[in-house]
């Protein structure tokens, strides 16, 4: 059995505080965009196309990056690099389009779905933040989480998503991370970001989630701000609240500090990291 993992206290949250904060400014500046799939966001102009755009990529945002950039790009260009106009006339004879479309387990039956169930939100909504918002005031209403009222309003909007699409569209009320859809949400998001493009309005920063995959949650396991060993939403919600005590405003901020402390070469004074993981 492991040992309970040790967590910092206030004061020594308190003190590492400047220096996540450090690393943070210095990972998310513009150069980061290239190397990451919220580039897609970045390359439109319209707000349907930049929230289309973003949406799909961050569902591929699975494995390395330099390959769901690559597989993102070939699904956008065979949407013709025009997300919404693609979306509003797609028919399902044009599923053809995906037919030798593979990353990791989506498949044109995949993208046929997804890109379905985006179609019938456009044609209820003016746009993918107000079918997201209507989601939010239902979560609020019914005292669920966000996350879990969109997944079960997302996949049953259209009826074109086959069963085994539902895997890519995670829920909190599967005990999942949802890593790809709290990135998705930071993206459109967070405010005044070199990166994240800020065009929605409907959440503000300080309701976001961290996005959690297995490099932040080793190295927040490391820095002893995380004692849950699962990476699960239950490890999301943990990190996250030590996150909005150290920044209230913006906590899915220090995404970018253990991104650059777990991929970037950034380092940390030794007496910060508690726990061998």
């Amino acid at each position: 059995m492991h040992k309970p993992l040790r967590r910092h206290s206030h004061n020594k949250l308190l003190e590492l505080k400047p220096l996540l904060d450090g690393i943070s400014r210095e990972v998310e500046s513009a150069g980061y965009i290239r190397n990451d799939p919220v580039q897609f966001m970045h390359a439109f102009e319209s707000k349907r196309d930049m929230e289309i755009a973003g949406f799909l990529a961050a569902l591929m945002a699975w494995g390395r990056r330099d390959v769901v950039i690559r597989k993102t790009e070939g699904l956008l260009k065979r949407m013709g690099y025009s997300p919404y106009t693609y979306v509003i006339n797609y028919s399902p004879s044009d599923a053809d389009d995906f037919r030798t479309f593979r990353h990791r387990t989506f498949n044109q039956t995949d993208i046929h779905g997804l890109i379905s169930a985006l179609q019938a939100v456009y044609l209820s909504f003016d746009d993918f933040e107000e079918f997201w918002k209507t989601c939010y005031k239902q979560s609020m209403d019914e005292k669920r989480t966000l996350l879990s009222v969109f997944h079960s309003r997302f996949l049953t909007i259209s009826g074109e998503l086959d069963a085994r699409t539902w895997k890519h569209v995670s829920s909190p009320d599967n005990n999942s991370a949802c890593k790809r859809l709290t990135m998705f949400l930071r993206w459109a998001c967070r405010k005044g970001s070199p990166v994240d493009t800020g065009i929605w309005d409907f959440l503000s920063p300080s309701q976001l989630f961290i996005p959690l995959d297995v490099h932040i949650a080793r190295q927040s396991r490391r820095l002893g701000l995380l004692t849950r060993r699962s990476n699960d939403w239950k490890a999301v919600e943990e990190l996250t609240e030590i996150f909005r005590l150290m920044s209230p405003a913006d906590p899915s901020v220090y995404d970018f500090a253990l991104f650059g402390l777990g991929a970037l070469g950034y380092s940390l004074p030794h007496r910060y990291f508690l726990n061998p993981v």
